[in-house]
């Protein structure tokens, strides 16, 4: 099963999108499923304020896991994350049209009109699993991309 395959399972399934992106490639970034899923289960839906779209999220945290400094002696470390960072950032808004999820879904979903409209407009359902998908398929490019850089 490919990394997108297993994402919309997971948002099939009803976890947030920044839970389904995470989880799927738990096995890379050294997770549990259990701990991937947990991690990321406060950052869906824009962390529910409709800030930075939740799949984009769990993408960072899976290029965090993989590219992260921990070493304070490893400064390289910062810098390619700091740069993974901004790839992911910038490419999800050039092909979703902005990272920021109440931009995306055209509503406020701090609110509960905003909700609402969400729900009878089937976006969580129908127009969020795009959004995964396309964190997943960005992140792969970014960490084919950096794998070479090595």
């Amino acid at each position: 099963m490919t990394h997108k395959e297993k994402a919309l399972q997971y948002f099939d399934r009803r976890f947030h999108c920044s839970q389904a992106v995470l989880a799927a490639f738990a096995d890379e970034c050294g997770l549990t499923e259990e701990l991937a899923l947990k991690l990321g289960a406060c950052l869906g839906s824009g962390m529910r304020k409709g800030e930075v779209c939740g799949a984009c999220t769990g993408a960072l945290m899976v290029l965090g896991a993989l590219y992260g400094q921990y070493d304070k002696a490893d400064p390289q470390s910062r810098e390619t994350a700091n740069t993974v960072n901004d790839k992911m950032m910038n490419r999800f808004a050039e092909v979703s049209g902005s990272y920021l999820c109440n931009e995306l879904l055209g509503c406020d979903i701090r609110t509960k009109e905003g909700i609402e409209y969400a729900v009878e407009n089937k976006l969580f359902t129908d127009f969020c699993p795009k959004m995964v998908a396309n964190a997943v398929d960005i992140l792969e490019e970014i960490i084919q991309e950096t794998e070479k850089g090595k």
